[in-house]
């Protein structure tokens, strides 16, 4: 692979610099001292990974107040050869920033990325009641455009460390609605085998439903249940080829390499048109993960060779 230094790593990140995308990437061990890469979006960050121009991508896949992120998802479900190797959780607050002079009843027009907008709703609706949202690419971004002039929006929705590096004015601090909320970020690499199994893991899929019969989705659902994995988010987008056409996000707890999560795995395989696995990892807050001895490895493993043992003829004990 190409890169400005051969013996360095190349991570892609939604920047520029200062985002919490960037402060999740802060969080990975193996990322410090490597070349960190900023770009505008996540396709760009995901395609680096595909086209072989980074090692690794850092995107946001999911947040506590504003669910799943959907660009996130339908690049993971459109884009073939990646793999989700990590987790990350980042703490999320947020602050209302603008030029020096501005006050906060000259804003009519909110600069902010989309899922920052979303988790500041409330606190605008009820400060600035009569405001307009204006879409920015990043967090950062939605404030340094107020500087470079590439922005019309009057403030900007941004990281409380925004004002370390640019000279704003801060209208408002502590906006957001939810104040323990949490976004959690995926490290996505090219493709690779999964790490080892820590008891502590989450396995992510995209499953597409084989037909729209009644009953499809429940049967979806019943490779899980009957296997005592817990599902820890379950997520629909539209597939796009048609109204109505869906495709789900679904987040398992476990490891592939779990004889439970392989078997239901197996069966989602017989049953759904198209199954895509995104990864096996270890979970970031490192809980273990807790099921019903039933479904054991060695359960399963006993049963198999039971079965095994009936079509060779053996006699039963």
């Amino acid at each position: 692979m190409s890169t400005p230094d051969a013996a360095r790593r190349t991570y892609s990140y939604l920047g520029p610099a200062g985002t919490f995308t960037e402060a999740a990437l802060a969080q990975v061990p193996e990322a410090r001292d490597q070349v960190w890469k900023p770009v505008n979006n996540v396709a760009e960050a995901l395609t680096d990974v595909v086209e072989g121009r980074s090692d690794a991508a850092m995107i946001a896949i999911e947040n506590s107040v504003d669910g799943g992120v959907s660009t996130a998802q339908d690049a993971l479900a459109t884009m073939p050869g990646l793999r989700i190797v990590g987790e990350y959780l980042v703490p999320v607050s947020f602050v209302l920033v603008a030029r020096p002079g501005t006050t906060l009843a000259d804003v009519n027009l909110v600069a902010a990325h989309p899922v920052a907008y979303a988790q500041c709703l409330r606190w605008l609706s009820r400060e600035l009641p009569g405001h307009a949202h204006l879409p920015a690419s990043s967090n950062v971004a939605s404030a340094v455009g107020l500087l470079d002039g590439t922005s019309d929006a009057d403030a900007a929705i941004a990281p409380p460390g925004i004002l370390e590096h640019h000279d704003l004015r801060l209208l408002a601090s502590d906006i957001g609605d939810n104040k323990h909320a949490v976004t959690r970020f995926v490290l996505v690499e090219r493709t690779v085998a999964p790490p080892p199994p820590t008891g502590a893991d989450k396995t992510s899929l995209i499953v597409e439903l084989p037909s729209e019969n009644p009953g499809a989705l429940l049967e979806m659902l019943e490779q899980f249940a009957t296997r005592g994995i817990n599902l820890s988010l379950l997520a629909s987008r539209p597939i796009g080829d048609a109204l109505g056409r869906y495709r789900f996000v679904v987040d398992a707890d476990g490891h592939i390499r779990d004889e439970r999560m392989a078997d239901a795995l197996m069966g989602l395989r017989r049953f759904s048109p198209k199954v895509i696995f995104l990864g096996s990892y270890p979970r970031a807050d490192r809980a273990i993960v807790r099921y019903n001895d039933r479904y054991s490895d060695d359960v399963f493993v006993e049963a198999r060779d039971w079965l095994r043992g009936l079509l060779s003829g053996e006699p039963e004990t």
